[in-house]
């Protein structure tokens, strides 16, 4: 592929690309490294691309395979719920209509393998099968841990944004 079309589709994937990897890596560090590592195989690998309307599915698809080898090197995904400890509670969030990105900034507040399963299974839509043999782990395990993320988002979005906005709202 030439230069400056790589350039191109740099420039054009790179947020979208950055926005997939943040959803499953904290540190910066790792973000860039896994965004780097999916862009050198979304350019060696192009031919191997069937259809040109897939790129950007496809693209996604490597970067979060990237995300989930550097996930693998430090997270155990087998570990037992119950062991898990309960994540520091956010701050303060804005009281306002709660928005995709408002969720998306709770899932930090996860254990790494509830957050990496919930990623995988409710936002790109891989099975339980699928997802068992990309981390290795058992499919109960991953509907275990999707159970697990399931629940404290809904606590965490009961405890922070409802509560705060019946707070703020009921002045007198």
């Amino acid at each position: 592929m030439h230069r400056g079309a790589q350039r191109q589709v740099y420039d054009l994937m790179v947020p979208k690309l950055y926005h997939t990897c943040k959803r499953y890596l904290k540190s910066e560090e790792e973000i860039e490294e896994a965004m780097a590592d999916a862009f050198f195989t979304i350019f060696t690998k192009l031919d191997q691309l069937k259809e040109n309307k897939a790129f950007e599915a496809w693209s996604r698809k490597i970067a979060v395979n990237q995300c989930l080898l550097t996930l693998k090197r430090k997270v155990n995904f087998n570990i037992y719920l119950e062991d898990v400890a309960r994540s520091a509670e956010p701050s303060q969030m804005q009281p306002a209509a709660l928005e995709e990105e408002d969720l998306l900034h709770l899932l930090d507040y996860l254990p790494e393998g509830c957050k990496t399963v919930f990623n995988l299974f409710a936002i790109e839509g891989y099975s339980h099968k699928e997802i068992a043999s990309m981390l290795n782990i058992s499919e109960g395990t991953s509907k275990s841990q999707l159970n697990v993320s399931r629940t404290k988002l809904k606590d965490l979005v009961n405890s922070v944004y409802y509560q705060n906005k019946s707070s703020h709202g009921t002045s007198r």
